[in-house]
């Protein structure tokens, strides 16, 4: 059991959790990730570890309510547990002094980009980060990108903050200028890192992207996280999560994202109602203790 030390809402639909983790606050990289199942009966998802603290043994993971799992995981308070927590898993990211690295991300892949960006930072890199979001509202570690990286980019769809804008438009903008990039880290939606490859792939520059593949047991056994690399199969749970981006079958993993969606919608569906029955049973019972109560108040008089 996994004790909750902190749980807040950071942006709409976005929650920050952290817990209490030592061992795996102790062994964790930048660009690893953690598999959790709230309880006996859950599923098992993965969830980047945007921060640890080794020295009191915390693990940060950030998140966004998508589905059933992630909508319970948001109704845990501060003192609670999670059942299981596995990790760290995955490789961790290559981090040396390239030279100049350019670090995108998309709504919730923020969180796992922002740990590598520190770390490029401190191998003496020139960190120059792009960040983007449908709206200011969904906007999420800006002040500690901003702390780590040389430039901070800031674009949202609906122009509400920053400039208005995709993030492949500020990227194209660094290369067409003619500046020396070594490295680019894109992690966010799938579509999104698809077009940041197509954008870096005629200059050459390497390419990693952080895949969010469906995945289950986190070993390499079920086959559930497979995807094409360079026309070889890869299962990012052990092989990954970074990949070349060039290298990507992106319309076999855009086509594998959405092949469980009808079964999420109704696991979301199946759960909410349950939820709302057992507060139907709540109020029933706290309803029957105040009228007990209240029986025994006018008896006493």
């Amino acid at each position: 059991m996994f004790k909750i030390i902190v749980h807040e809402k950071i942006a709409t639909d976005v929650y920050r959790m952290v817990l209490e983790a030592p061992l795996i606050a102790k062994k964790r990289k930048a660009g690893q990730f953690i598999i959790i199942r709230l309880d006996e009966h859950g599923e098992r998802i993965p969830l980047t570890i945007a921060d640890a603290n080794p020295e009191v043994g915390t693990i940060t993971i950030i998140y966004q309510t998508v589905g059933k799992t992630t909508m319970q995981l948001a109704t845990k308070e501060v003192g609670g547990f999670i059942q299981d927590v596995v990790g760290p898993l995955g490789h961790p990211t290559e981090i040396r002094n390239f030279g100049t690295c350019v670090c995108v991300g998309g709504g919730i892949g923020k969180a796992p980009l922002f740990p590598i960006a520190e770390a490029l930072k401190k191998a003496g890199n020139e960190v120059i980060s792009i960040v983007g979001a449908r709206g200011a509202d969904l906007i999420i570690l800006e002040e500690e990108l901003r702390v780590v990286s040389d430039e901070l980019i800031v674009c949202t769809d609906d122009g509400s903050h920053g400039r208005k804008a995709l993030v492949t438009e500020p990227l194209k903008e660094i290369l067409e200028s003619g500046k020396k990039v070594d490295l680019v880290v894109a992690i966010g939606p799938t579509v999104m890192m698809k077009f940041v490859s197509k954008v870096t792939e005629p200059y050459g520059i390497k390419t990693l992207v952080s895949l969010n593949s469906i995945m289950i047991d986190g070993t390499g056994m079920c086959g559930g996280c497979r995807v094409t690399i360079g026309g070889e199969t890869k299962f990012t749970c052990v092989d990954g999560p970074e990949f070349d981006g060039h290298k990507v079958d992106w319309e076999q993993m855009i086509k594998r994202m959405g092949s469980y969606k009808p079964y999420e919608t109704i696991a979301l569906e199946r759960w909410e109602h349950r939820r709302e029955q057992d507060m139907e049973a709540r109020k029933e019972r706290l309803c029957r203790l105040e009228e007990e109560i209240r029986k025994a108040t006018s008896h006493g008089r």
